[in-house]
């Protein structure tokens, strides 16, 4: 028997902290046009990995929908999240994916693209969150339902793949300045401990 009101494990501590975790991952990509993208890139690195935790912490347990759910994203928001993570990741948008179920099969390099990945999760989370506004048990517990078995099948592999493409967004870039100023510190340390011209005439000299 569904329990209902305060009972109901749509009010449940894990259920609560999830949605309020997906809440502002909508309202940051829904408000990230006016930041840096090193910012960008660092907030969207540390809210992914926490959503994916709180995505695995929701309670098991068996609903019987009667019908689908409403859906409330609509091409035109997935496309404008989309285009909006797009402006941070640029030409290094794409990268090659190493975990697609089937891609055993594939004989050449699969292809995926963080703005897309991010759109994808974007569209669950903010579907999830809409139902919430709903303020209704019973669509409320589907909601959770659906987006935990989408977690297990669907959109968590996906939050996996990208943080994957998004920490070497990061760090490339900054692996690349440091083996440039390692190799530039040891060019110059090495230049220090040459000795100067004239202490090496004045050795090769004492054999004549």
């Amino acid at each position: 028997m569904r329990e209902e009101g305060l009972n109901s494990i749509a009010y449940s501590k894990n259920v609560i902290e999830f949605i309020t975790v997906a809440n502002e991952f909508c309202s940051f990509l829904e408000r990230s046009d006016d930041l840096e993208t090193p910012i960008f890139l660092g907030r969207l690195q540390k809210i992914l990995p926490l959503l994916y935790l709180k995505a695995s912490l929701l309670p098991e347990f068996e609903f019987e929908a009667e019908d689908d759910m409403e859906k409330f994203v609509t091409e035109i928001d997935y496309n404008m999240i989309q285009e909006k993570v797009l402006q941070h990741t640029g030409g290094n948008d794409d990268y090659q994916e190493v975990f697609i179920s089937g891609m055993q099969f594939s004989e050449s390099a699969l292809t995926s693209n963080i703005s897309e990945n991010v759109a994808d999760i974007y569209q669950e989370m903010k579907d999830l969150v809409m139902s919430f506004r709903m303020l209704n048990d019973e669509v409320m517990e589907q909601a959770v339902w659906e987006c935990k078995n989408n977690f297990a099948s669907l959109w968590g592999q996906t939050l996996v793949n990208c943080l994957r493409a998004v920490h070497n967004l990061i760090y490339a870039e900054n692996n690349e300045e440091d083996q440039h100023l390692a190799k530039k510190d040891k060019t110059e340390s090495k230049n220090k401990t040459r000795k100067p011209d004239w202490l090496n005439d004045r050795f090769s000299n004492q054999g004549e």
